[in-house]
């Protein structure tokens, strides 16, 4: 099968290692960057997993005043609710180091959806350096789902992938939970993306895609690759056992 062109593909050997992985190529975005580094965060459990790592072990090493904080999706809920991907993000990474609060630009998820996907939208013009006519981050973080889907981008809304909107508003197509997510475009302009993908339940669709099987073009993660960036897949042992790379 065809892989997915303009990959790295990084297969650790535990979540520990796939964190300390991502720790590096964070700290060398951060020290190369001459201004603000413009990082997006991700939720689930591999992020929450790579967050714990860094605050227990890159504390005083990074430089976090340089980081701007962003996010690559929201649920619709409050920013203390355990659902909130802002709320995981601050329990495990936040409140554990120093970041100035300037530097935190969180998805108001408890405000009016459409509202908000505006003002972030704005927010993200405002502060994020356009290249090709788009914000263009430093670095996305990415999760994938079972279903094929990152950030926010489910397979019911494939439109968004070459949306023009910068934010939008999505529905979760099995719980109908409302969710703001970024569109495709902008994931796609980015500098660099990673996909942090750990546990034998994404070992499936991690190969369906990678290796373009049956049904690929149907998900959304497919879509993702940057065009003049870099696009890589950090995967656990679990999540990339069997693939035929």
């Amino acid at each position: 099968m065809e892989s997915i062109v303009n990959s790295k593909i990084i297969i650790s050997n535990n979540l520990e290692e796939l964190s300390s992985n991502f720790a590096k190529i964070l700290m060398d975005g951060v020290n190369k960057s001459e201004g603000y580094f413009n990082l997006v965060l991700s939720g689930g459990s591999t992020p929450k997993t790579v967050f714990d790592y860094l605050a227990a072990n890159y504390k005083s090493i990074i430089n976090w005043n340089k980081i701007r904080f962003f996010w690559g999706d929201e649920r619709c809920v409050p920013p203390d609710n355990n659902e909130s991907n802002y709320f995981m993000t601050y329990n495990h990474l936040f409140s554990k180091i120093e970041i100035p609060e300037k530097n935190i630009f969180r998805i108001s998820g408890e405000s009016d959806p459409a509202q908000e996907a505006i003002r972030y939208t704005n927010l993200i013009l405002e502060n994020i350096p356009l290249v090709n006519n788009l914000p263009s981050f430093d670095l996305i973080m990415l999760g994938l789902g079972e279903d094929g889907h990152t950030a926010s981008i489910f397979p019911d809304r494939m439109d968004l992938i070459n949306s023009n909107s910068i934010c939008d508003v999505t529905v979760h197509p099995v719980i109908k939970q409302k969710r703001i997510t970024l569109t495709g475009k902008v994931i796609n302009n980015s500098k660099m993306v990673i996909f942090l993908i750990s546990g034998s339940n994404k070992n499936k669709i991690v190969d369906l895609i990678i290796n373009r099987k049956k049904g690929f073009e149907k998900l959304p993660a497919y879509y993702i690759n940057p065009e003049s960036g870099e696009l890589i897949w950090l995967l656990d042992y679990e999540s990339g056992k069997g693939l035929s790379l």
